[in-house]
């Protein structure tokens, strides 16, 4: 049995608005439970009671916030997140399954917002310290589909401007291009289980390598 051989994991799934990334953190933890491991699904910003008051604001489309106010709102639910959620279940032997990551604030603000991206690398890694996935799912997907897939009432991110949203896929992409050996570009354009196919084909093999 997988659950014999299991050592932790920490995942992340990464993508534009829309690209279906919930839905697949959702069937991946699926499927890995059935397989008897120990798994938690969490999402970012969010998972704490502190991290989820931050994330109200952040999604409030009646708020105007100021791009460096931003970042550093994403930093501090991403810090309580790590060291309140992630680190004592990674200690106690689950598998971590998370919606989103410091990959989003790197491509988010750093790209999207024009923030400089070595300043938000380094905010990321005070706000994680070493902590690293050690597999991420890049959901890829053009930006026209991406928008027909959202909700009928957007969050303020999503209602930023479509060269918004270009330069954020197009960050994605460089930052999957320097860490192929983590992160994982899935196509998201096909249904949504041929895309999980492809997951469990990847997460199978990782796990039989632990």
């Amino acid at each position: 049995m997988i659950a014999k051989k299991h050592k932790t994991l920490f995942v992340t799934f990464e993508g534009i608005d829309g690209c279906g990334k919930t839905t697949q953190a959702i069937l991946t933890y699926q499927y890995l439970t059935a397989r008897g491991m120990r798994v938690k699904l969490l999402r970012e910003p969010g998972a704490t009671a502190t991290a989820e008051r931050i994330r109200e604001l952040l999604l409030d489309g009646k708020l105007s916030i100021a791009p460096v106010t931003e970042l550093l709102l994403y930093e501090a639910a991403r810090s309580e997140l790590t060291s309140q959620e992630i680190r004592p279940l990674l200690a106690a032997g689950h598998t971590v399954l998370c919606d989103r990551f410091y990959d989003s604030t790197t491509a988010y603000q750093g790209f999207g917002r024009k923030l400089d991206i070595r300043m938000v690398r380094s905010l990321n890694r005070l706000a994680v310290g070493d902590l690293k996935p050690d597999l991420t799912f890049l959901l890829d997907l053009d930006l026209r589909t991406a928008r027909s897939r959202r909700g009928k009432r957007p969050d303020r991110l999503e209602l930023q401007p479509k060269a918004f949203f270009t330069r954020v896929r197009s960050g994605f992409l460089e930052i999957a291009r320097k860490e192929r050996r983590r992160i994982k570009v899935v196509d998201a354009g096909r249904s949504v289980d041929e895309v999980f196919q492809s997951i469990r084909t990847i997460l199978d093999r990782r796990i039989g390598r632990l």
